[in-house]
């Protein structure tokens, strides 16, 4: 049996920030590990329940786990603090980072080699946004360590095409798609070991012609 308290003051907050007692309950059977599939396949509203948590942030998407998001709402439910609910508001700039950093095109001009391409690589800024910011709230990884698993991402695949002769860039996904997929997530686990895509990048010599 789940149960949880609320004095008035916490209610009153829950409102304010557009969260309702179903979505706590919710949330709490999930906290709890309780089985909640079969009533998700078996009531529509049960289930557009579970996935207003989803939008909300406060359960992923990918993982069905708890968010950093969700855990924080919890806490502040179980507390006796009587203060409002703080909403992280995501910093613009974090995205805007990671926007800058995603390449343009995959046409691109690497160690004096020109490598032809064909395709716009940045789309839906807004819907990439949203979903940068969604990645954000899980707390599975941090901004900057987004930043520099894409940047490595592209430099690694700039270093395939000088060495393979072909454009490897062209293997990227689309801006929408490389987050949707977190196609960043492998780079991420590399960058936690030290790598540095920037200084990987300045350390590489450039290759310049040999006059004759």
């Amino acid at each position: 049996m789940i149960k949880f308290k609320l004095t008035i003051s916490h209610f009153e907050q829950l409102l304010k920030q557009s969260y309702s007692l179903d979505q706590i309950y919710l949330l709490k059977l999930v906290e709890a590990n309780v089985d909640i599939q079969p009533s998700i396949d078996g009531s529509m509203k049960i289930a557009g329940l579970y996935q207003s948590l989803v939008r909300k942030g406060l359960i992923s998407d990918v993982t069905q786990a708890i968010t950093q998001t969700g855990r924080e709402l919890l806490t502040y439910v179980d507390s006796e603090v009587k203060e409002p609910i703080k909403k992280k508001k995501q910093n613009s700039s974090d995205f805007d980072n990671w926007w800058n950093t995603f390449p343009s095109t995959d046409n691109f001009e690497y160690k004096g080699k020109n490598f032809l391409g064909s395709r716009g690589l940045k789309r839906a800024r807004e819907d990439c946004r949203i979903k940068f910011n969604k990645i954000l709230s899980e707390g599975d990884s941090t901004a900057e360590e987004i930043v520099k698993a894409t940047l490595l991402d592209v430099f690694l695949k700039k270093e395939a095409s000088v060495k393979f002769g072909e454009n490897r860039l062209k293997y990227i996904q689309n801006s929408l798609t490389y987050l949707t997929q977190r196609s960043f997530e492998p780079f991420v686990e590399m960058v936690r070991t030290g790598i540095d895509p920037k200084q990987m990048h300045e350390s590489t010599p450039t290759k310049k012609g040999t006059d004759v």
